[in-house]
């Protein structure tokens, strides 16, 4: 089954606690190999990682040469999900000539001066590139949401702006795919206390990460309303089991490398006359 099908997430879609702990591609999975350790596993996923990205790699650089189309790759998630980890997995070896990556924080003074799709539609790809979202318009019927910052009417007719933006981007020749990187509450707990008894990484603990994971069964029906709202064929959502990051890259660079694949991507077609050119 391709990924695009395993992952995919519709419109009645329902967020499974235990989903995010499956182990649905790579080693783990090939019947010759349950006897592997989860060391052993993990180590075979990275490598088919690195095979698929190099794969990528070479779609990058048809869709860079061509010049046509567009990618945008969202990223949503829980804290400690794994948002900034997959970014770096899976474009660390890849030209960063036709490849932005995003990451949206609070909004500006500025930003808060215009309507909230404004900051966004700024940093949509241009043609031949793929553009990463870390966290994305998606925020503003998230936090605001569960926050309390926007009523449900108000968050309702956000899921038809979004629906209409991600349509018009669509249209114009981006190709979007949406993944939700799916943690389970146990596995956040466990992540943010690795972060606290590490003094190498507490720089990346935030207080404010406590705050929001006593709101977790609210986050967690909000992204299920998000996605079900706006899911479409043209913006796709996936859902990918992030417990193992291992699993959590592969997935994500399957699905990427799926995508590109469909696209029909070449690189430009020779020019008779420059064939027949000698540099002197």
């Amino acid at each position: 089954m391709k990924a695009r099908s395993l992952f995919r997430a519709h419109k009645d879609y329902d967020l499974d606690e235990d989903f995010a702990g499956q182990r649905l591609l790579g080693a783990a999975t090939k019947a010759g190999n349950k006897k592997l350790t989860s060391a052993q596993c993990k180590a075979l996923d990275r490598e088919e990682t690195v095979a698929l990205t190099a794969q990528i790699a070479e779609y990058q650089s048809m869709l860079y040469a061509q010049r046509k189309k567009k990618v945008l790759l969202v990223l949503q998630g829980m804290d400690t999900s794994g948002k900034d980890g997959t970014v770096k997995s899976m474009f660390a070896n890849i030209n960063p000539m036709g490849i932005r990556a995003v990451a949206f924080k609070g909004p500006t003074d500025i930003e808060l001066a215009h309507d909230y799709l404004w900051r966004v539609h700024q940093h949509v790809p241009v043609k031949g590139e793929i553009a990463i979202f870390n966290r994305s318009h998606y925020e503003d019927v998230l936090i605001t949401r569960v926050q309390d910052m926007i009523d449900k009417p108000e968050c309702q007719r956000r899921y038809g702006h979004i629906r209409d933006f991600e349509r018009m981007l669509s249209d114009t020749g981006t190709v979007i795919l949406k993944i939700f990187l799916h943690i389970s509450k146990e596995e956040q707990r466990e992540r943010l206390q690795e972060r606290l008894d590490d003094p190498d990484r507490q720089w990346k603990f935030d207080p404010n990460d406590i705050a929001q994971r006593k709101k977790w069964d609210a986050y967690q029906r909000a992204y299920q309303t998000a996605i079900r709202e706006t899911d479409a064929d043209h913006a796709p959502w996936y859902v990918v089991p992030s417990n193992s990051k291992t699993q959590r890259n592969l997935a994500v660079a399957t699905l990427l490398l799926e995508t590109l694949q469909g696209m029909k991507l070449a690189y430009p077609p020779p020019d008779a006359k420059l064939s027949s050119f000698k540099v002197e």
